[in-house]
C-alpha cells in the first residue's frame, strides 16, 4: 500500500484546535469539528454522547476491527507559551497534548480513509470527551456500545521526551487514582485562648505528615504509590483558631491489593489524629481510574508497528507512567495497548512536562504520531 499523512492539515488541525480549548463534557466546538471532518472523509459518524464522537471505517472486505483512540478535552490552565495559536479562552489550554491527540487520530483517520478499497475489516476512531475529569469520559462511551465488536484498542500520549519516540510498557502502563476530600471537623476560639478549642491547623498539619508514613511503613519498598495532599484551606486570620480545615488528596497504585491498604491505611490515620485532639471528620472518597494493562500481544504488535513507521532505533519498551487514564477502561475490555509518543524533551527547546502552563510539542513530530496509529492498524487487520 502507497500511502502519506496530510502533515499541513494536521498541523493546521491542531492549531484550530489548541486556540479553542475546551473542558471535559463541553468540547462542543472540538467534537463539532470532529465529526464534520470524518464525514468529509467518508467516515461514517455517530454522537453517542454530547460531545463524544465515534467514526466507522469499514474495508471493502470482512475481517478484524481495530479501534484507536484520541482525547479531546482541555485543562483549568492559563496558557504561558507565548505561541501565536494559544488560547483564546483565559484559563483553559492544552496543556496535556490532547489537541496534538485529536489532530493525529484525524490525519490517521483521513489517510486510513483513502486505503478503504485495500483494507479487510473495520476501524473504528475514539474522539473522548472528559478524559482529564473522573469518573471519565471512556466509561460513557464503553457504555453507549462504542467497543462493541473491537478485538483490540490502542492509544497514545504525547510525554516529554525525545520527538517521534515511542516507549511501551509491559503489564501496567499506568497508575489507578483515587482521591479524597476531607474536612476536619474543630472548635474556634480566639488565638490567645487555644485551650478553648480544638485547632483543625494543627490536627491537619499533623495529618499531613502522618499521610507521608502510608507508603513507607504500609507498602513494599519495590512496589509503587504515592499519598499526596494537594490543597490544604482553613481560616482567614491571623488571631482565630477556625472551626474547620479542608484538604484535598491524591492517591496513586499500581497493585490493587496496594490500592486497597493506601486506602485503609489513610482512614486509620485520620480517625486516630483526629481522635487524639478530640476533632472530628468527614472524608469522601472518590474512586477514580484502574491502572492500564497493556495487553502482550497488542503490546508486541504495536512495538513491531513502530520500528517499521517510525524505524527500530525510535521504539524502546519503558516504564509506566505515574499518572493515571480513563483509556484502562477500553484496555480492561479488549486486548489494548497505551503508548507513550514523544512530542520533544529539554535537549529539543521542551523542559515542560504535561499540564504545565509552558507544555508545548514540536509539530514537526505529529506527522510520525500519525504515522504510527496508520501502521497499528494496518498491521492489526493484516494480523491472524
Amino acid at each position: 500500500m502507497n500511502w502519506e499523512i496530510d502533515e499541513d492539515a494536521l498541523i493546521a488541525w491542531r492549531r484550530d484546535i489548541h486556540a479553542h480549548p475546551e473542558l471535559g463534557f463541553h468540547e462542543t466546538r472540538t467534537s463539532g469539528l470532529v465529526a464534520e471532518l470524518l464525514e468529509g472523509f467518508g467516515i461514517e459518524v455517530t454522537r453517542p454522547t454530547p460531545t463524544g464522537v465515534v467514526g466507522t471505517l469499514r474495508g471493502s472486505r470482512p475481517g478484524r476491527s481495530v479501534a484507536l483512540r484520541a482525547d479531546m478535552d482541555a485543562l483549568p490552565v492559563l496558557e504561558e507559551t507565548g505561541e501565536p495559536f494559544a488560547s483564546q479562552t483565559p484559563g483553559l489550554m492544552h496543556a496535556c497534548g490532547h489537541d496534538a491527540h485529536t489532530a493525529m487520530l484525524l490525519a490517521a483517520a483521513k489517510t486510513l480513509a483513502g486505503l478503504r478499497d485495500e483494507l479487510a475489516g473495520t476501524v473504528t476512531f475514539l474522539f473522548q470527551h472528559a478524559e482529564e475529569q473522573p469518573p471519565g469520559g471512556a466509561a460513557e462511551l464503553v457504555a453507549a456500545g462504542a467497543l462493541d465488536g473491537a478485538d483490540g484498542v490502542f492509544g497514545l500520549h504525547v510525554m516529554n521526551q525525545k520527538a517521534g519516540t515511542v516507549t511501551i510498557a509491559r503489564g501496567a502502563a499506568s497508575t489507578a487514582y483515587d482521591g479524597g476530600q476531607l474536612t476536619i471537623q474543630g472548635r474556634g476560639s480566639h488565638g490567645s485562648m487555644p485551650q478553648h478549642g480544638i485547632d483543625p491547623v494543627v490536627v491537619g498539619s499533623e495529618i499531613v505528615l502522618a499521610l507521608q508514613t502510608v507508603v513507607s511503613r504500609s507498602i513494599a519498598p519495590d512496589h509503587f504509590a504515592v499519598v499526596t495532599v494537594g490543597s490544604f484551606n482553613s481560616g482567614e486570620a491571623p488571631n482565630i483558631i477556625p472551626d474547620t480545615a479542608k484538604l484535598a488528596l491524591s492517591v496513586r497504585t499500581t497493585d490493587p491489593a496496594d490500592r486497597e491498604t493506601v486506602r485503609r491505611r489513610v482512614h486509620e490515620v485520620i480517625a486516630g489524629v483526629c481522635a487524639v485532639h478530640g476533632a472530628t471528620f468527614t472524608l469522601d472518597w472518590e474512586p477514580g481510574y484502574e491502572a492500564i494493562q497493556n495487553d502482550d500481544g497488542a503490546a508486541e504488535l504495536a512495538f513491531a508497528a513502530a520500528a517499521t513507521a517510525l524505524g527500530e532505533d525510535r521504539v524502546a519498551w519503558g516504564p509506566a507512567t505515574s499518572g493515571s487514564e480513563d483509556f484502562s477502561v477500553y484496555a480492561a475490555r479488549v486486548p489494548g495497548c497505551f503508548l507513550f509518543f514523544g512530542g520533544g524533551d529539554e535537549s529539543e527547546g521542551f523542559p515542560f512536562q504535561n499540564h504545565h502552563p509552558k507544555f508545548n510539542v514540536t509539530e514537526s513530530a505529529l506527522a510520525a504520531g500519525a504515522r504510527l496509529e496508520v501502521q497499528i492498524a494496518l498491521d492489526f487487520l493484516a494480523a491472524e
